[in-house]
């Protein structure tokens, strides 16, 4: 046998035993998350808190009506929806007008704030949002994301407690109309959502979720507000850093959102997980290293194809039974019954991840609704496609 076969089962090997190791932790912590379990009480409705919530808009993408609908529809005493775009023609404006016409009875705002003069867009309109919101309490979701009835009742039980600066919320992906969506959502619930509780477990929340979070506005101030993150392009995870960094709590609530896979097509969902990949590796560039013992399966299967019998079929065998078995506990955890009757999928999904893993490490270029975007050190972005913008940036600096 050859040197270079030799060290190739031997790298192939530490990699597929990593990643069995690492969906054992990870079956463990699925099986027992929440870690941080609230209490099973309501408060009072005189003793709930008034809460705002912030809804960035760009665009009219499939399922927002019905993501939006959602948020009129909370049975809660007290809270308000306020709602931005860049533009008076925007879309979304319309979906919005239909929303307030048919539920006359929630108080909502919907603000115009023109073309953001730096990089994240999204941060521009939430910093917008929270001059104009009334409350303290913040609460900020993606315009894919569906909530159900009482979604505000344990993020106000949360923020009871003093200490408690932000919460976020672990999510199950739903699947757009094409296989593309349907890989995106499985992966987002039974890949992504297991290094989310992984990390709770190990170290507790050191990050939030951008899908559904909220900040108390004393600990939004205490690290900068919204406007101190204009230049990274997480900043879901840079909230829940700095929040955690500055001595508050930062807790994932028990309680699941929906988030909504509305890529269509292979390029453009694609195009998401090399932005989302390229961007953990630029945030956290130890931590995106680390996560490549997360694709077991895919290390497994490649150690399969040079390893001798019947050490291969031991860890193919392995591999899939512990894969499998994280799918199916995480789809019942986050009460997700399309895992089951798309298991099958899971083997194209897991390659898809690790391709798209591999390619976070060759470019540092992004895009991002339609714009061009370069990532630079410490989770930081510019654009590529707007020079005007870039001049008033740097003229700025």
């Amino acid at each position: 046998m050859s040197w270079f076969r030799l060290g190739l089962q031997a790298v192939l090997g530490l990699a597929a035993a990593g990643g069995l190791a690492y969906m054992l932790l990870a079956l463990w912590s699925a099986a027992t998350f929440p870690c941080h379990r609230l209490a099973r009480k309501r408060l009072s409705g005189k003793r709930q808190p008034p809460v705002s919530l912030l809804k960035p808009l760009r665009g009219a993408e499939t399922g927002l009506e019905t993501c939006l609908g959602s948020f009129f529809q909370l049975k809660y005493p007290r809270y308000e929806l306020l709602f931005a775009v860049r533009t008076h023609d925007d879309p979304a404006v319309e979906v919005v007008r239909r929303l307030r016409a048919r539920f006359p009875g929630v108080r909502a705002q919907l603000l115009v704030t023109g073309e953001p003069p730096y990089a994240n867009a999204k941060v521009f309109s939430l910093e917008a949002l929270a001059k104009a919101a009334a409350y303290d309490l913040l609460v900020v979701t993606d315009s894919d994301t569906k909530v159900a009835p009482d979604y505000l009742d344990s993020i106000a039980l949360a923020f009871a407690e003093r200490e408690v600066g932000v919460v976020t919320h672990p999510y199950r992906g739903v699947a757009g109309g094409d296989l593309w969506s349907r890989l995106e959502a499985l992966g987002m619930t039974t890949e992504f959502m297991a290094g989310v509780v992984v990390a709770e477990r190990l170290e507790g929340m050191k990050f939030a979720l951008g899908p559904s979070m909220a900040v108390r506005r004393s600990c939004l101030t205490s690290i900068g507000g919204f406007a101190a993150m204009k230049d990274y392009l997480a900043d879901d995870f840079v909230l829940g850093a700095w929040a955690a960094r500055a001595g508050w709590k930062v807790l994932l609530l028990p309680q699941v959102v929906e988030h909504l896979a509305t890529a269509q097509g292979f390029l453009t969902s694609f195009r998401h997980r090399l932005r989302w990949n390229r961007s953990s590796r630029f945030s956290r560039p130890a931590g995106y290293i680390g996560q490549g013992f997360t694709y077991g399966l895919v290390w497994t299967l490649l150690f399969t194809a040079v390893a001798p019998w019947p050490l291969n079929l031991a860890t193919l065998i392995a591999g899939c039974v512990l894969r499998g078995s994280l799918a199916l506990v995480l789809a019942w955890r986050l009460n997700d019954p399309a895992v089951k009757h798309h298991l099958w999928l899971i083997p194209l999904q897991d390659v898809l991840s690790w391709v798209s893993w591999i390619g976070g490490f060759l470019g540092k270029t992004i895009e991002w609704r339609g714009e061009r975007y370069v990532l630079c050190d410490g989770g930081r972005f510019e654009p590529l496609s707007r020079p005007a913008v870039m001049g008033e940036m740097r003229a700025a600096k």
